[in-house]
């Protein structure tokens, strides 16, 4: 099915159609289709699938725009797909031909969630492999996904949020998971898993839209303003108007936001640009540190959270150090996953996961133990001719629930009382065995440089060696 959706892009790229754009637009016809298929679905008649099919090509080219345009105006569901939605199809041909002889051909609702939502996923990871569009900043391998969600393990009747959602897969991921964990669910128990469980946020409207379909042809979410999956807006605004049980997420890695978040008042106030978030630690305008900031005040009292973040937040002084040394203070930093890089569509990226809990009550520090897992050293992925398999994170996977957790060649504990008497509280730990021991980091770049260029030759090799034709 992702091979028929995406050869009908192949045809609407002559039209000048990108990547994203093509996906939005089956984002809106998927939708239409469906409510169709469900008796409306909430989609007003003058403005439904039916009334769309039954014109010709140039009538109802005129006539879809004129349904993104009335459909973007209302609340709920509709207005979260459709908001701001045009219609990027030139030809009316190309957009008959995609109604008609793609969208028009298959009973939607009547495939399995799975199947149509895998289907989905399918292409939005083609168009994140497509680095010209931007998409891949969006995108989280799923074996690294799938293994956090292991690891916390949210249960039946959580609330799991993931705050910069992107195209929602942590969140699909979850209810995947709960779903799987739970097979003799009661009707009552699924309508809350669909409606009450999965929350995200995502501030580009574009990429939440996808997301919300993501989550429907996965089965979760429903038309009442509480069943909405996904919010588009700023996670980072104002102070969570409620609070959640699990946050799984990978927050931009872009170092410096055009905003500031003050703890206060601010100095300025005719200045737009300043935030006051007064359950912040720390003023600044670092998007990473401003989001370890707000999950932990999304997190309930014995919440969890599972954090993908970049190696500076681990090391850097100043507000770095500060937000860290009230991280390990207020809450239980109990493991640290170190990730090699190849990961990710941002080239050369190093990231780390954050896992921690929030306590129901402050905690003597001393009595903890911070838990370092080294899957960087002697590692390397690329997306391309050897992307991360589910087996490379099998021990993290096993050890991370073992309480005994005791030392190995690529996992150590270290005392949190010991990195709180850093100065800079410092979370990249590392220990001096020689399978594991770091490079200079002038020498590990030159390694970063030598793997890319060797990755990009393979490539030109293999191009070259294909035979005419293929």
């Amino acid at each position: 099915m992702v091979r028929k959706l995406w050869q009908y892009c192949n045809v609407l790229r002559d039209d000048g159609l990108s990547y994203p754009d093509y996906v939005e637009q089956l984002t809106y016809l998927l939708f239409l289709k469906m409510a169709d298929e469900q008796a409306g679905g909430g989609v007003p008649e003058d403005h439904s699938w039916r009334s769309l099919v039954r014109l010709d090509s140039l009538e109802m080219h005129a006539h879809y725009g004129r349904i993104l345009a009335a459909l973007g105006e209302h609340g709920g569901m509709l207005g979260l797909i459709f908001r701001n939605a045009k219609n990027k199809i030139r030809d009316p041909a190309k957009l008959r031909l995609l109604i008609v002889d793609l969208i028009g051909q298959t009973e939607w609702t009547g495939l399995s969630d799975d199947l149509k939502g895998d289907a989905y996923e399918g292409l939005l990871e083609k168009n994140a492999r497509d680095t010209k569009s931007g998409a891949g900043q969006y995108f989280t391998p799923r074996p690294l996904i799938e293994a956090i969600v292991q690891c916390v393990n949210p249960q039946l009747g959580e609330v799991v949020c993931d705050p910069a959602c992107g195209t929602a897969g942590f969140l699909l991921a979850a209810h995947d998971h709960l779903r799987k964990s739970n097979p003799k669910m009661t009707a009552a128990q699924k309508k809350a898993l669909a409606t009450k469980s999965i929350r995200g946020v995502e501030l580009v409207e574009e990429v939440a839209r996808l997301a919300t379909m993501n989550l429907l042809l996965h089965g979760v979410g429903g038309n009442a303003d509480d069943e909405l999956p996904i919010a588009c807006e700023d996670s980072l605004k104002a102070p969570p108007a409620r609070q959640v049980d699990v946050v799984l997420t990978n927050p931009p890695f872009g170092v410096k936001g055009s905003v500031t978040y003050a703890q206060g008042n601010s100095t300025r106030p005719e200045d737009s640009l300043t935030i006051v978030r007064p359950d912040f630690w720390v003023q600044s305008a670092n998007k990473q540190l401003n989001f370890m900031q707000h999950i932990v005040a999304l997190l309930k009292p014995a919440g969890r959270a599972a954090v993908v973040v970049p190696d500076n937040v681990l090391f850097e002084s100043g507000a770095a150090a500060s937000v860290r040394r009230r991280l390990v203070e207020t809450c239980r930093v109990h493991t640290v996953l170190r990730l090699p890089p190849g990961l990710f569509y941002a080239a050369g990226v190093k990231s780390n996961v954050i896992f921690f809990d929030k306590p129901k009550k402050t905690t003597a520090v001393s009595s903890q133990r911070l838990w370092v897992y080294d899957l960087r050293s002697d590692k390397r992925f690329s997306l391309r001719t050897k992307p991360l398999q589910s087996e490379d994170l099998q021990e993290f996977v096993a050890l991370y629930s073992d309480p005994t957790r005791e030392d190995g060649e690529r996992h150590r504990s270290f005392d949190a009382a010991d990195v709180l008497s850093n100065p800079d509280c410092r979370l990249d730990l590392t220990w001096s065995d020689p399978a594991t021991r770091s490079r200079a980091p002038g020498l590990a770049r030159l390694d970063e440089l030598s793997r890319l260029v060797a990755d990009d030759l393979q490539r030109a090799l293999a191009l070259i060696a294909k035979p005419p034709g293929t």
